[in-house]
């Protein structure tokens, strides 16, 4: 038989739409009609589906940005936009690290068959101290790399996070200055610091964006997020 779609799987419950701003126009106008109508027609099928779906969707993009220039439909952005959750990058939210790091050492480590030790203090250090570009996705990869390249049941962080000086809190930072209170970096410090973090993945990987030794693969992030990065950042690709 014919597989069911997404929307027929989901009606009369809930659907979660990844990265809705990668969508193309074509299919902006397909989501519009699914929301304002309650109904679509499957592919190869002139058959009109009615369906009862709530839609939660998610972006790293500035959407009203993106119906400014013309990327995005305004009518779908007001559509999808009922309610909005504003979630901040992950190096403004130290105290999730942590505990979304156990989570994945507890998932790796059981999938791979190895055992490994609690997270130490300096590995919840270092772990804190990244700008995490990448967010949870890269953490996530960090983490994997980590429990894959462990030895004797410790935590291989320093192979596998991109660490360097840009990333790293040094004792200096961390050392109260003489008006008291710690170094915070400026939201113009944090960019130069992912711009750094994005150019070194590149050169790493040969300056090959997609693929499973990409730039993208290394930093743990979706393909369209690092060339949206990329453009925005105004980082040259070298010609071959």
């Amino acid at each position: 038989g014919k597989r069911e779609g997404r929307f027929s799987i989901a009606d009369g419950g809930t659907i979660f739409l990844d990265e809705i701003g990668e969508l193309s126009v074509d299919l902006q106008s397909k989501l519009l009609r699914v929301l304002q109508e309650g109904e679509f027609e499957p592919v190869g099928s002139s058959k009109t589906v009615k369906v009862d779906v709530r839609v939660i969707a998610a972006t790293n993009r500035d959407l009203l940005k993106e119906v400014e220039e013309g990327r995005f439909r305004e009518d779908l952005y007001y559509r999808l936009n009922v309610f909005q959750i504003e979630l901040p990058p992950l190096r403004e939210r130290a105290g999730d690290i942590e505990k979304l790091a156990r989570a994945f050492m507890e998932k790796y480590a059981k999938r791979n068959g190895i055992g490994i030790e609690p997270l130490s203090g300096e590995d919840v250090r270092r772990l804190d101290s990244y700008s995490w570009p990448g967010n949870i996705r890269e953490l996530q990869n960090v983490i994997e790399r980590a429990v894959i390249t462990s030895a004797n049941g410790r935590l291989n962080l320093e192979r596998a996070l991109p660490v360097s000086k840009d990333n790293t809190v040094s004792t200096q930072d961390t050392a109260p200055p003489s008006g008291g209170g710690a170094h915070v970096l400026s939201d113009r410090e944090l960019k130069e610091l992912e711009r750094k973090n994005i150019v070194r993945a590149l050169e790493k990987a040969g300056w090959k964006v997609a693929g499973k030794d990409g730039a993208a693969a290394i930093l743990g992030i979706p393909t369209s997020t690092l060339n949206s990065k990329i453009k925005s950042f105004g980082i040259e690709i070298p010609s071959k």
